[in-house]
């Protein structure tokens, strides 16, 4: 099933490790096979893993775009995500631990990084963050 992205005049997205920049109108790009797409307002640079949920996004991160090298991240993963289990106590986002987790050894890295977002939208509500429920660390823009 192809992959239609919809790219605002100079957004910025990783595709297979390379990073591609639109130019300066609208554009659209249609991906006709499997491939590791991942859009500027999702990537988190390693500096901006500055909370649990995010230390969990981070390697989960880094498996989707760096499959062949996965193994790399995800022991990473694992430890972060067993942090993060150990102090959570609401059963929906111990559910959705969970299910990152089961993503991540089915190397269903994109499905697991989606659901990190939901951790970090939780954790920034709990927190009291300013941009709370912006993804990837990043503030108002």
């Amino acid at each position: 099933m192809p992959l239609k992205l919809s790219l605002k005049p100079g957004e910025k997205f990783v595709l297979n490790g390379a990073v591609v920049q639109n130019g300066d109108r609208r554009g659209v790009l249609v991906l006709q096979n499997k491939a590791s797409v991942l859009r500027e307002k999702d990537i988190m640079q390693q500096e901006e893993a500055t909370t649990p949920a995010r230390h969990i996004y981070f390697p989960v991160m880094m498996m989707y775009l760096d499959e062949p090298g996965a193994m790399r991240y995800y022991d990473e993963f694992v430890r972060r995500l067993s942090e993060f289990m150990g102090v959570i106590r609401n059963p929906d986002v111990l559910a959705d631990c969970v299910a990152i987790s089961k993503h991540a050894m089915a190397k269903e890295y994109y499905k697991a990084l989606m659901l990190c977002r939901k951790l970090i939208e939780y954790e920034d509500e709990r927190l009291g963050n300013v941009a709370a429920g912006v993804p990837a660390g990043r503030g108002a823009e």
